[in-house]
């Protein structure tokens, strides 16, 4: 049975929303229209009205303009949450362009992958990264690379600070190469010059979210302006007591991962509201913001909340502002629920979605009936039901195990250059997802199990196959497989079983070494273990659950023996 979003579960959401047929300059455009003094974000003790954003924005897309970049031109972001994400985002949208977000802690070989598959032509880079993409550039497809600096939006002050402490540490100053450019040039030499009036529709693409895969190279998830439109304005009909130029939303979440791309940078779009900039997750940092700043938002990961109601310090500060906090990207445990409400007084929520859906498609009713456990019900004019694992054209019974399928605005064209992999998830307007679910009869979904053998370690997607081409790749390691460990912080881990080749040696601290030379942070292994064979099956595949099975049953005895 298909489920979409029931009207009595919270009077103050419609059973359906209008969705603006409107691409995202246009909404952005009406916002700074309502509110243009007011702060859009606030970012290390600075503030930018959306005036000033729009500004910036416009300055941006004259700036790719004439650097010769047209309507579908491809420009990545290899930025953590600054100022510089925000206006180059939608000034890159106003251009016409095509925004491909990538994670500034990607090693060579995962962003040479992304750019070449996204072909883009222009990337913005921290100046700390310069030097990584200037490596591989005459490997990819881009034409220009354009350095900024973190501390270009820093009051004066802390800029000060700022760089004092960088030069003692040397680590502040890169040579630009050839036909590449610092931003704070470009802006100001384009100041003033005139705006692309480009019209874009809003069922062309706006960004290519990449996400992980069962082949382990990641696929580009194609969104369009009518799905993150559709995203951000059904997120906002979610929460009834919502206010235009009221909310304050704490953007920690990474702008390179839909999540925060979504429920932090579009959303606030949406109900013209404020974002905390946070460049990277500091429990002080964050406690400090929410004291100083009384957001009343905070989409999240469970390890953010759990390092908050676990600080020795918690109760020092006043995070009695928030009143609605989404958690995401990983199950949320009962008991963190229940203790960060109790600490916090606000209602920290278990919702659902994929890189595919832009990314939610499910949350629990704020002030509604909710159920603990449960990921919830869909969000307004989203269709979920649930299917056979084997064939997809089965609908499962209620409260029967299956996969979960979706069906809305915010699903995806597709995935980029890929349509073998496009077709075995996109039938007939529904998405399937591969994730094990069910439905009950209140029409609340619940994940049993997320995508087949798919690590998720602090709100990250980590498929194991990927983990494992970067280990065969080494000389001495004959054969490994990766599993995910349980984790109280983390959720999982990552642990890599190898066997190695006759007569090698090799310790856990060279394998965990060598992944972190080929490998994002959250991708290494924490632990490394040995073996002489692993266990397969007759047709030669790594049974991983035996070796899953085989590791808790260590630890059960271990923690009977202690």
């Amino acid at each position: 049975m298909e489920r979409t979003w029931l009207k009595h579960y919270d009077p103050g959401v419609p059973h359906e929303v209008e969705i603006p047929e409107k691409a995202l300059p246009e909404i952005f455009e009406e916002t700074v229209n309502k509110f243009p003094e007011h702060t859009h974000l606030k970012f290390m003790r600075g503030s930018l009205t959306y005036r000033e954003i729009s500004a910036l924005a416009d300055n941006f897309a004259a700036v790719l303009a004439k650097l010769g970049l047209k309507k579908g031109s491809r420009v990545a972001l290899n930025l953590p949450n600054c100022p510089q994400f925000v206006f180059c985002y939608l000034g890159a949208l106003k251009a016409g362009c095509v925004v491909i977000p990538c994670n500034p802690i990607y090693t060579e070989r995962e962003l040479e992958h992304q750019l070449n598959d996204s072909a883009a032509e222009l990337m913005v880079t921290l100046s700390r990264f310069y030097p990584t993409i200037r490596k591989i550039k005459e490997k990819t497809r881009l034409r220009t690379i354009i350095s900024t600096n973190i501390k270009e939006y820093f009051p004066g002050w802390l800029k000060i600070l700022y760089t004092l402490a960088m030069e003692k540490k040397s680590g502040d100053r890169v040579t630009i190469g050839d036909g590449d450019h610092r931003l704070p040039g470009l802006l100001k030499e384009s100041a003033g010059a005139p705006v692309p009036e480009i019209k874009v529709d809003p069922g062309l693409p706006a960004c290519i979210m990449y996400t992980g895969g069962t082949t382990g190279l990641p696929k580009g998830a194609v969104l369009s302006h009518r799905n993150l439109v559709a995203n951000a304005v059904t997120i906002f009909s979610w929460m009834p007591d919502a206010e235009e130029g009221k909310e304050i939303g704490l953007a920690l979440l990474p702008f390179f991962h839909s999540f925060g791309l979504s429920t932090c940078l579009n959303l606030s779009l949406a109900y013209c509201g404020t974002m905390l900039l946070i460049p990277q997750f500091d429990v002080k940092m964050l406690l400090g913001n929410i004291h100083r700043n009384k957001p009343t938002l905070f989409p999240g990961v469970p390890t953010m909340y759990i390092a908050i109601m676990n600080h020795p310090q918690v109760k020092k500060y006043d995070l009695t502002s928030l009143r609605t906090c989404i958690s995401g990207a990983a199950s949320l445990p009962l008991e963190v629920q229940k203790k960060f409400q109790e600490i916090t007084g606000c209602r920290l929520l278990e919702g659902y979605g994929l890189s595919e859906t832009s990314p939610v498609t499910h949350i629990n009713p704020i002030y509604g009936k909710r159920k603990n456990g449960s990921i919830g019900i869909p969000i307004p004019g989203t269709l979920a039901k649930i299917m056979d694992m084997n064939d997809p054209d089965l609908e499962m019974k209620t409260g029967e195990l299956g996969q979960l399928a979706i069906k809305g605005p915010q699903v995806m064209q597709g995935y980029l250059n890929q349509p073998e992999e496009t077709a075995k998830v996109l039938r007939d307007g529904w998405l399937l997802t591969g994730d094990l679910a069910r439905m009950d009869e209140d029409g609340f979904f619940y994940i049993v199990d997320r995508q087949k053998e798919m690590i998720i370690s602090g709100g990250y997607n980590i498929y194991p196959r990927e983990v494992e081409e970067v280990l065969y790749a080494h000389e001495k390691i004959l054969e490994a497989a990766v599993v995910g460990l349980p984790d109280p912080y983390r959720g999982e881990i990552v642990k890599a079983y190898l066997v190695l080749r006759e007569g090698e040696t090799m310790t856990e601290e060279e394998v965990i070494n060598y992944c972190e030379q080929n490998l994002a942070r959250y991708k290494v292994p924490r632990q490394a273990e040995f073996k002489e064979d692993l266990p397969k099956s007759l047709v030669g595949k790594v049974l991983k659950r035996l070796l899953l099975k085989e590791e808790l049953s260590n630890q059960e005895s271990h923690d009977s023996v202690g």
